[in-house]
């Protein structure tokens, strides 16, 4: 399905767990520093000011991202609307700011770039590798964007 050239990223333990929103590179979005693009994203998904805020200081990704997945809080009503493009700002923000991370992005040449999440049909792969792979697809733009500067 992918080339055999693909690049595949998930967990923090993988080769190129740098691409990965759960990646220690902390972003600087609204005027505030999140610990990562995770926490950013996850907070993004909610008005109240408090909640966003408590999503901010979680210590870690996996519980940002919990603390996102929440329905007791409403989601903001234009979130299906402005979830990629909330992702594609944070995702440029992470690679112009860290330049490890943005090495390694270019480093990857003309390469397909999968975020190979067995739970995740959207952003990712998803269990069967027909996923809309929309992280992947973010990070080939920014990769493109990158070069071009």
């Amino acid at each position: 399905m992918y080339p055999a050239d693909t690049i595949y990223f998930y967990a923090q333990t993988d080769d190129w767990s740098e691409f990965s929103n759960f990646a220690p590179y902390g972003v600087a979005m609204d005027d505030v520093w999140w610990r990562t693009v995770e926490h950013y994203f996850q907070a993004q998904k909610f008005h109240d000011a408090d909640y966003r805020e408590r999503i901010r200081v979680a210590n870690k990704p996996k519980d940002a991202k919990a603390l996102g997945m929440t329905r007791q809080i409403p989601l903001r009503d234009d979130w299906e609307a402005i979830k990629d493009g909330v992702m594609l700002d944070a995702v440029r923000v992470k690679f112009r700011t860290h330049e490890a991370p943005r090495e390694l992005l270019l480093s990857t040449g003309e390469s397909m770039i999968v975020e190979n999440a067995p739970m995740d049909s959207y952003w990712g792969c998803g269990p069967d590798g027909n996923g809309l792979n929309k992280l992947g697809r973010i990070l080939m733009q920014v990769r493109d964007e990158l070069r071009r500067d």
